[in-house]
């Protein structure tokens, strides 16, 4: 069955409620995040239940702290097909806005939960909070299970092999330190970062390596500097290539972009979405004297990116 994305948890059409259901942010949909989904399968299998997920769009942290620097492990797409892969039915992505922030904890379940989703069954993690000023937690989801008549699992907390938790914050933090074997590590895949190829000042082109350049937008920034990557096009194919992910301090680049180095490829990308994996950190972003010493910079690039993705 596909997934079924529903925006809204007001007057929902037939085949929208009544599911055992996950609940969070599930930004990056990584291994501890799979626990909770994992959780509520399990109800949905015992019961007979859809499978369903709840989150919110924004991310409450995108509402509450507007300045914030971008953070977003996945886009929403991203995290559609990730929830896909793992069977879930109904993805509830419910607007997070005014009138779900200033819900009390009880509100949100009674209104939300209950009268709009009519979940059966509803997972989350041990360190869950819901509702204005965070009042809701484990406990009081267990409670309002039992009078309202729906049940509840609570997933204890998942480490990785050196006792850290696994979490979209240790995510994030593995990136910023230009570690992204960690990052795919605790998400059980290749972090990537997916958008439209855009025109870039075709410098790549002067010295024939021309780059597919993709926008950040919304993504954490990972540790500027150069990457071995993995290139998802359009038809399917994955490529590898190489990278630099910042902002060109020898051209000051007015906005950071991922620009890819596909290898042994020839095609128009331009207009196109393509998803790239960052597979490993090889250097800092550097300043060159001339595009020639840029270029012999660049082949040295290639060459170690090449034998990091043949391991």
């Amino acid at each position: 069955m596909s997934l079924k994305i529903v925006r809204d948890w007001r007057n929902l059409g037939p085949g929208e409620r009544g599911a055992a259901v996950a609940l969070g942010n599930f930004d990056g949909v990584h291994l501890g995040h799979q626990r909770v989904i994992a959780a509520a399968a399990e109800a949905a299998r015992q019961t007979g239940a859809p499978l369903g997920v709840v989150s919110f769009e924004p991310h409450p942290r995108v509402y509450f702290q507007p300045e914030a620097e971008p953070f977003r492990v996945m886009s929403p797409g991203q995290q559609a097909r990730a929830l896909a892969a793992l069977g879930v039915e109904l993805f509830y992505e419910l607007p997070f806005a005014a009138e779900m922030a200033g819900m009390s904890d009880a509100r949100f379940v009674e209104t939300v939960l209950v009268q709009g989703l009519g979940v059966t069954w509803v997972a989350v993690g041990f360190d869950v909070t819901y509702g204005k000023g965070r009042t809701g937690g484990p406990q009081e989801l267990a409670a309002a299970g039992r009078e309202q008549g729906f049940g509840v699992s609570v997933v204890e907390r998942v480490d990785d092999s050196g006792g850290a938790k696994l979490s979209s914050t240790a995510v994030r933090d593995a990136l910023h330190a230009g570690r992204p074997e960690q990052a795919a590590a605790i998400l059980g895949r290749p972090f990537a970062i997916e958008g439209e190829v855009v025109h870039g000042d075709k410098r790549g082109r002067q010295i024939g390596v021309p780059t597919a350049n993709v926008r950040l937008g919304d993504y954490v920034r990972p540790k500027y500097g150069v990457y071995a990557v993995r290139s998802r096009l359009p038809d399917g194919r994955v490529v590898d290539g190489v990278a630099n992910l910042g902002v060109r301090p020898m051209f000051e680049s007015p906005e950071p972009l991922l620009e890819v180095w596909l290898f042994d490829f020839e095609g128009d990308l331009y207009g196109q979405v393509i998803e790239t994996e960052l597979a490993a950190y090889l250097r800092p972003e550097m300043s060159f004297d001339s595009l020639d010493a840029l270029k012999r910079q660049i082949d040295e690039d290639a060459a170690r990116a090449r034998k990091v993705l043949a391991l």
